[in-house]
């Protein structure tokens, strides 16, 4: 197990991560809706809307896996730098004046560079969280981090909603919320930063294949945390129409959902840091890990398995989509405090890049292929789906090994 850093080092590591992130996700949460709604606005139709915020999906795709590289060939403290202020920069294009066609394609150009920044800096973020957490309290520091996160979720559009959704100020106020999370990210300070070829890890594409070799079955339960908290998430309105819900309480789905992701990952992490504390405990601090991500796929196919009665009693709705939510977050919370308990350096940037890459495949999936079965086959295809995702994370869980490639 890795020793902890200096405590002055790791604090001032934390909360520069902390503070930074926050300013920046409640800035990008804010300007992402606004974006839409001026797009419509314009006329753009729900096709090209909706490629537009996919761009951002995409820019992290194609960054992720070089996020070793880059981080090797900037150092940490420059890579988070660079990483917050592409999107501070892009959010200051979007004020120039429209000109129809031409700037159109500068904000797809613009979504596009903004999302490979958030790539790099999701990555960064994450693993130095994991690395400067003490050792005994990793789980909590690494819960409250995505649990500040799911925050940001709902402190941005609470705020552009205050400022006038489709106001000027409220871009200012995004902009400025992201130069915020820029300046914040300078005071990070220097960690150790060992070279990839000493640690005998690769970079780029070569380390994401040394990553998903070591750690399978961890990035099989980001996959399918990804799948259930942040795909699903979109479908869910459309779930609930087809439940029968009105439309307000189709998209209260969403909520409950969030509530679920919000609410659970602290006290999993809490849970995880206490039960690798007990001596008796058997695969010690990683068996308790994979213990409580068993528990929490086991909720995510029993949460599944009651589809075929929400229909008749729609209110199951809300504790369904909470659970799928909540055990969603909890299984990517526990996989980043399992790999940041395992790695270090090269090697941990490594493994968080496929881990974010694997969660984001299932966030991008979940909501194309879910909302095929709901199309095609409500009735049967939607739960079939999902209880192939969730049994398949299960079994593999259930297989993996304690002290082994997990």
């Amino acid at each position: 197990m890795h020793t902890d850093l200096p405590a002055p080092l790791a604090a001032r590591g934390l909360l520069t991560i902390f503070g930074s992130t926050f300013l920046e996700l409640v800035g990008y949460f804010m300007l992402t809706p606004w974006l839409v709604l001026r797009l419509s606005e314009r006329g753009a139709g729900p096709a090209v809307v909706g490629l537009f915020a996919a761009s951002a999906w995409i820019g992290i795709l194609l960054v992720t896996p070089l996020a070793s590289a880059l981080t090797q060939r900037l150092g940490r403290r420059r890579a988070l730098a660079l990483s917050a202020a592409v999107p501070a920069l892009a959010g200051l294009g979007y004020a120039l004046p429209w000109q129809g066609t031409a700037t159109l394609a500068l904000w797809f150009a613009l979504k596009l560079v903004a999302g490979m920044a958030s790539g790099l800096r999701w990555v960064l973020a994450e693993s130095i969280v994991a690395e400067c957490s003490p050792l005994a309290r990793r789980g909590r520091y690494v819960g409250l981090f995505e649990t500040m996160v799911g925050v940001t979720f709902v402190l941005g559009p609470l705020l552009l909603a205050a400022v006038g959704p489709s106001s000027e100020a409220a871009l200012v106020l995004s902009v400025a919320l992201l130069t915020g999370g820029w300046l914040g990210s300078l005071a990070l300070p220097a960690l150790p930063e060992p070279h990839a070829g000493e640690a005998g890890h690769a970079l780029g594409w070569r380390g994401v294949r040394q990553a998903l070799r070591a750690h399978p079955v961890i990035m099989a339960a980001g996959f399918c945390g990804g799948f259930f908290e942040s795909g699903l998430t979109s479908i869910l309105p459309l779930y609930g129409l087809a439940l029968g819900l009105g439309a307000a309480a189709a998209a209260l789905l969403v909520s409950a959902s969030g509530l679920g992701s919000a609410v659970l990952m602290l006290p999993a992490g809490l849970a995880a840091d206490w039960l690798g504390r007990r001596p008796a405990r058997r695969g010690g601090a990683g068996g308790a890990r994979l213990f409580l991500m068993r528990l929490a796929a086991a909720a995510t196919l029993l949460a599944t398995l009651v589809i075929p009665w929400v229909a008749d009693t729609p209110w199951l709705a809300w504790p369904v989509a909470f659970l799928w939510g909540g055990a969603g977050g909890t299984l990517y919370t526990l996989a980043m405090i399992d790999i940041g308990a395992r790695e270090r350096g090269v090697a941990l940037v490594n493994a968080t890049a496929v881990l974010v890459l694997a969660y984001t495949l299932g966030g991008v999936l979940a909501p194309s292929l879910a909302g095929a079965a709901l199309q095609w086959a409500p009735r049967a295809g939607f739960p079939a789906l999902l209880l192939a995702v969730a049994l398949a994370c299960l079994v593999l869980l259930a297989r993996a090994r304690a002290g082994g490639r997990v």
